[in-house]
């Protein structure tokens, strides 16, 4: 089942927007989930992810987004958030959110591509300065 993320738009830098990342109602489970983001001519980048342990959970987040960024999921397990302030015009890119449905990454793979087996159409996100 595809993922479908939505939220993307233009915002000027300093602004906020929040992304989302449904499966067309189907519940996440405790599957890992992350956001990851690709500008043009760069590699896909990671952003933040968030994995279950024991009876709670734990968030993960790029260098370049932490402080600034929130993953979180909605208690119903159908969507995933990805809250984003104050922006930057280097934040600029697709961003794609992602599902590891087969996996079960540890504190270092959950930043890799390879993690996840199951992608997103990515909605864009331009900053302007």
């Amino acid at each position: 089942v595809q993922l479908q993320a939505s939220g993307g738009g233009l915002v000027q830098a300093g602004g906020s927007l929040r992304l989302s990342c449904a499966a067309s109602g189907r519940v996440f489970s405790n599957n890992a989930m992350g956001w990851f983001r690709q500008a043009p001519g760069k590699e896909r980048e990671f952003v933040a992810a968030f994995r279950w342990i024991g009876g709670g959970s734990m968030t993960y987040y790029g260098d370049s987004v932490k402080g600034r960024f929130t993953i979180s999921r909605d208690n119903a397990k159908t969507t995933v958030f990805l809250q984003m302030n104050s922006l930057k015009p280097e934040d600029t890119a697709v961003h794609y959110c992602a599902e590891a449905r087969n996996l079960r990454p540890i504190a270092s793979t959950i930043s890799s591509t390879s993690t996840y087996d199951n992608w997103g159409q990515g909605t864009l996100v331009t900053v302007s300065s």
